[in-house]
């Protein structure tokens, strides 16, 4: 296993890490655990540990996890592993340490070693995190008393509420989304490489474009290398991102992204970049010869946030779909993130585009180079990806 220092926590963090959302056996924490569920469990562990995978991520959100973790950490050399759990923030402090209480009797330990505050999405969260006597303020006192090693955030917040929180500078740390298909945070782990904050990338593989299932053009565009290989890579390749995780189902989750270490090793940036560089372009050449190079170029410049877009329609995150579905052919990924639009809540907000033709968009449009071929691709995004809604992971 190769090792980061995860910023100013001086921690020693594996390049890979272990998720804790879809090996627990239900988004339920009522539901009664199985003895098959359990082992499943046991044997992500052990075979994350058998790796070097130290360290294991979960949250007070992920269902049964907590609870089946905690019939396995207590019994592990509490020196050698990570742990980290996540609390979502709420506007009474009082209500957040309550439930990192409950959090710690499940996990059976006196202490983590990485305290995140889950789910800065949006400006309420963000308020009710940064404000005096907030939940950072909280979390910060529960550092203070040894209960969390390290304090930082978890957000699939837009990069303005990312940057607010890097940039109040108390937080150690930060998880967040940014893989090849979805590069918009660049700029906020820019600014918590500057602060020396810990960067966790979440999600790669299944939000990163469900690279378990890739479609066989994107198979033929990373070859050498496959979708999830290239992908981990690709993240893994700048230094300022410490660790990704490897959400496992099963202990055989891990094997494929192992095969990114020996391309790490000893080589430094410089050959990991040289390594990715044909692989970037022959991606690049095939978005400009499936959509224009002047829309991959321009497509995204002056987007209004989707607060701002008359029916709230997330115009952004649904132009993004369109151009991966059109150009690399990943039109189930697509239709499974579209039609969360609607159900998403502050996790994955906005609207879809099916009354995009009826309102009046050219306000909203007006910053945006490509505003008259961005009405005619919502439309089109709509009837290529429209399905039966989706709902988000632990609302079913």
């Amino acid at each position: 296993m190769l090792y980061r220092r995860f910023g100013r926590t001086e921690i020693k963090m594996p390049v890979l890490s272990c998720g804790g959302m879809r090996y627990q056996q239900s988004w339920n924490d009522r539901d009664r655990v199985s003895p098959e569920s359990q082992r499943n469990v046991e044997a992500c562990i052990a075979r994350a540990l058998e790796l070097g995978i130290n360290h294991i991520e979960t949250a007070r959100g992920y269902g049964t996890s907590e609870e089946q973790l905690g019939q396995i950490l207590p019994k592990l050399p509490r020196d050698r592993i990570i742990v980290q759990t996540k609390v979502s923030p709420d506007a009474d402090p009082r209500k957040f340490l309550e439930t990192f209480e409950r959090s710690m009797k499940l996990l059976r330990l006196d202490h983590v070693d990485l305290l995140g505050i889950h789910g800065v999405n949006d400006e309420t969260r963000l308020a009710w995190s940064l404000r005096e006597g907030g939940c950072v303020d909280a979390a910060l006192e529960l550092k203070r008393q040894g209960r969390a090693r390290a304090v930082g955030f978890s957000t699939h917040g837009s990069p303005r509420v990312i940057t607010a929180m890097v940039k109040d500078g108390r937080l150690d740390y930060v998880n967040l989304h940014w893989y090849y298909v979805n590069q918009f945070a660049w700029p906020a782990i820019q600014a918590a490489a500057e602060r020396d904050m810990g960067v966790f990338i979440i999600s790669p593989t299944d939000k990163g474009g469900r690279l378990y299932e890739p479609t066989d053009k994107l198979v033929r565009l990373c070859d050498p290398l496959s979708p999830i290989v290239f992908n981990d890579m690709f993240c893994l390749a700048r230094p300022e991102i410490h660790t990704i995780s490897v959400g496992a189902a099963r202990p055989s989750d891990f094997d494929e992204h192992m095969k990114v270490l020996p391309l790490l090793e000893g080589e430094g940036e410089g050959a990991a970049q040289a390594a990715l560089a044909p692989i970037l372009r022959r991606l690049d050449e095939e978005l400009a010869r499936v959509l224009g190079r002047t829309w991959v170029d321009t497509w995204h410049v002056g987007l209004p946030e989707w607060e701002a877009v008359p029916g709230q329609i997330n115009i952004r995150e649904i132009l993004r779909l369109y151009n991966l579905a059109k150009a690399f052919d990943m039109t189930a990924y697509g239709k499974v993130r579209y039609n969360l639009l609607g159900n998403g809540d502050h996790w994955f907000p906005g609207n879809r585009a099916e009354r995009a033709r009826e309102l009046d968009l050219a306000q909203a449009l007006a910053e945006a180079p490509q505003r008259h071929r961005i009405a005619e691709a919502l439309v089109e995004a709509h009837a290529l990806l429209a399905g039966q809604e989706v709902k988000r992971l632990g609302k079913h």
